[in-house]
């Protein structure tokens, strides 16, 4: 029987340490959360600004719902582009200031659909290899020649962009690393765009709502203006909510509306999603006690961590990765701090290079000083 081989594979993952296991979680996001019946103080969670379970999301979603609906019915080329969708994309561009912007159903979707609309056999994309799996697959995908350089080494990219002789240049990056926490050289890569005429493709769905004045993201943090760009920001992260989105030059996005496989041939996500989010981009904006809040517990945590053993890693960002080495040894110490209520993945290879495993501590304006200084000293008492 075939099922043969899948059951030997999923051994070894096993003895490896490899093999994931999905919680079911039984309450709203949140720092607490239940699974299976036990609480726990949650360190996992994208929701960087404490915003996925706001009452006032909850009821902008309502209102969606008894205005539009729940679902869009049709891709948005046929009949699903409603009136909230097209208010969340002019929402959208205005706010991280680019000239047009498009929803797409999940960020993996979108960076699919950008690269192999913009890129193919005669052209180059040029990537970070600490990149999400979504830009490598839309690279593999494109069929265009895929070219990876040393974690931020702007160096190395240049080389690679000055001997390329492809139609066109696309270079590919992270905004803030999803596994690292660290930002990414875009003004140095901006420069290297310029200067070999290349489009620069930045997936800021961990800077989104977090970076910048007002939330607006890393080209904001940078005070970027430039038309080689494209932005791309999930809405399921910061934004408390769900989908992505692409803003850039209206030839880009028209382009990407016409030729992006993942945006013609799907269904439109529920308006009533779209309307909950034109209310989360105005608590963005205005609330800026979440990104202080943030920003102070980031400090808590450097400040009360005293490690010895292990390594934390640099990152100014909500990601603050905890090396701990090999496999068994993250999933050990991640066992003994849920035995004690706290809730921290244990992230391995391939997501992350081997020999590097680590606990990913996500902080969310939703936990207090309190909550992290918790963390910390549990930490201290494992080593």
């Amino acid at each position: 029987m075939p099922f043969s081989a899948l059951c030997a594979q999923l051994a070894e993952l096993e003895a490896q340490g490899l093999r994931r296991q999905r919680r079911v979680v039984e309450t709203p996001q949140s720092a607490r959360v239940r699974l299976d019946g036990r609480e726990f103080l949650a360190f996992c969670s994208n929701d960087y600004l404490g915003l996925a379970a706001d009452p006032r999301l909850v009821q902008a979603a309502q209102e969606g719902g008894a205005r539009y609906g729940v679902g869009a019915g049709a891709s948005h080329l046929v009949l699903g582009h409603g009136a909230a969708h097209h208010a969340l994309e002019q929402a959208l561009a205005r706010f991280v200031d680019l000239p047009r912007a498009l929803l797409f159903s999940s960020g993996y979707m979108a960076n699919i659909g950008i690269v192999t609309a913009l890129v193919g056999r005669d052209d180059a994309v040029f990537a970070d290899k600490l990149n999400h799996a979504s830009l490598n697959d839309a690279a593999l995908l494109s069929r265009a020649q895929f070219r990876r350089y040393p974690h931020g080494d702007s160096g190395a990219l240049e080389k690679l962009l000055a001997a390329s002789r492809a139609r066109r240049k696309l270079v590919v990056s992270d905004a803030v690393f999803s596994m690292d926490g660290d930002i990414a050289p875009v003004p140095e890569l901006l420069a290297l765009c310029e200067r070999h005429d290349a489009w620069l493709l930045l997936d800021d769905a961990h800077g989104f709502g977090v970076l910048g004045n007002g939330g607006r993201g890393v080209l904001a943090h940078f005070g970027i203006v430039s038309p080689r760009v494209i932005y791309m920001a999930t809405l399921g992260k910061a934004a408390g909510v769900s989908g992505a989105f692409v803003a850039a030059h209206d030839a880009v996005i028209e382009t990407l509306i016409q030729r992006a496989r993942s945006y013609v041939y799907t269904t439109a996500t529920p308006p009533l999603l779209a309307h909950a989010l034109l209310k989360s981009l105005q608590l963005i904006a205005d609330e800026q006690w979440r990104r202080d809040r943030l920003h102070k517990i980031i400090h808590v945590l450097k400040q009360e961590l005293k490690i010895n053993q292990w390594k934390l890693m640099p990152s100014d960002t909500a990601i603050q990765p905890l090396v701990i080495g090999t496999n068994n040894a993250a999933l050990a110490v991640a066992q003994r701090l849920a035995g004690r209520g706290l809730l921290v993945p244990a992230i391995r290879p391939p997501t992350v290079p081997q020999g590097t495993a680590r606990l990913r501590i996500s902080l969310s304006a939703a936990h207090s000083e309190e909550d992290v200084r918790l963390l910390a000293s549990a930490l201290n008492g494992l080593q």
